[in-house]
């Protein structure tokens, strides 16, 4: 069972990322099956075998995003808007959506984005958007699934506990406010190497007896695939053996939007300057019933018109959100709820930040060498006179 696979790979060593390595830390931080069924996220364009030293964020992967990205040398742009939304017909340069594409695979940059998967995740555009309106003890407004837990138990020789751990924990489950939470036993395992193998310790034939750790990390049941994937390349048994629990605890909830308190009540005229001032807006759009403080908001993101009976059902006063159409603001005024439209691009650009932040931190944790730029070109397409 326990035989050797040589790797001449030190964990310590930093190495260049390839761009297979950072679609799987993009689904880490947001996993494809949390976004919505008509949404297109993931790599749009792209050779997964190409090697990464420089990648930009941005929200859209519009043509002043693209140049910046191309200015900066990049080989990879991550957007939050997908570049490639309805099914494609054909790639021109004389068309919008087929110049881009063009310019792009011409350039050798890739693009990928996390849309509504960012949207939904712990961490992504509404928990930025949320901590920027200090909103505390937050929670979905509208709840779509739960996290499913597994139990990863693996067993390592003593010469390579350390660095197999080290390459397990970026993927471990946070629990509340800890993350990379393991834990770690000795024991002794046996093995007999049959004809075939080619044992780390012993002889074929011969029962062989090895001091070896078993190391237990939570796992959300996305990540179980790049960390079987991680067991593969840098655990030193040719056929390690591990466990995979199902568990009943339940893990956090998911959904769209957030709800949350803020620490004491605001009057509603103060919050607006905070949110004026939190966003970079010098003006916002109100709607509904005007309340005179405010203590529980409600919020999305983007365009949540959608989640307005959600946020009046759960007791908020405030709404705030982006894209709000006249009869958006009539149901505001039925319900009883003030809404604050402050834009598409002010309430989701926050992710170019995050989004690079995460990034970071990731290619840390995985000591992978690329260079995360903030995409600072993007301006608010909407002017006011």
């Amino acid at each position: 069972m326990h035989t050797l696979r040589v790797h001449s790979f030190s964990f310590n060593a930093m190495h260049q990322a390839k761009l297979s390595d950072l679609i799987g830390i993009i689904n880490k931080i947001a996993h494809p099956t949390l976004a919505e069924e008509w949404d297109n996220c993931g790599l749009q364009i792209g050779d997964p075998a190409v090697k990464v030293d420089r990648i930009m964020v941005s929200l859209d992967p519009s043509p002043v995003a693209v140049a910046e990205a191309i200015r900066h040398s990049c080989q990879l742009l991550v957007t939050h808007h997908p570049l490639i939304f309805s099914p494609v017909k054909r790639i021109s340069a004389t068309d919008p959506t087929g110049a881009l594409i063009y310019r792009a695979i011409n350039n050798g940059l890739a693009i990928a984005s996390l849309h509504t998967n960012y949207d939904i995740a712990v961490g992504g555009v509404n928990d930025l958007l949320a901590t920027a309106l200090d909103l505390e003890d937050t929670r979905p407004l509208k709840v779509t699934t739960k996290d499913e837990l597994l139990k990863f138990v693996i067993f390592v020789p003593e010469s390579h506990e350390e660095s197999l751990l080290e390459s397990l924990l970026p993927y471990s489950a946070s629990q509340g406010n800890y993350g990379e939470c393991s834990f770690r036993v000795q024991g002794v395992g046996t093995y007999r190497p049959l004809a075939g193998s080619t044992p780390f310790i012993g002889k074929i034939g011969s029962r062989e007896s090895v001091t070896e750790s078993r190391i237990e990390i939570l796992l959300q049941a996305s990540d179980l695939k790049p960390v079987l994937k991680v067991i593969r390349n840098y655990h030193p048994y040719e056929e390690p053996a591990f466990d995979i629990i199902p568990l009943r605890n339940t893990g956090v909830d998911l959904g769209l939007g957030r709800i949350g308190e803020l620490r004491e009540p605001i009057l509603f005229e103060d919050y607006c300057e905070l949110v004026k001032s939190r966003l970079e807006l010098s003006c916002l759009r109100i709607a509904g019933a005007r309340c005179s403080k405010v203590s529980r908001v409600a919020l999305c993101g983007g365009s949540g018109a959608s989640l307005m009976r959600d946020a009046a059902r759960q007791g908020a006063e405030l709404f705030v959100t982006g894209d709000l159409k006249y009869h958006d603001a009539r149901e505001a005024e039925e319900l009883g709820i003030t809404v604050i439209d402050a834009g598409h691009f002010a309430t989701e650009r926050l992710m170019i930040n995050g989004l690079s932040l995460q990034l970071r931190h990731e290619l840390a944790a995985r000591k992978m060498e690329a260079e995360v730029i903030p995409c600072l070109a993007e301006k608010e397409p909407f002017t006011n006179l």
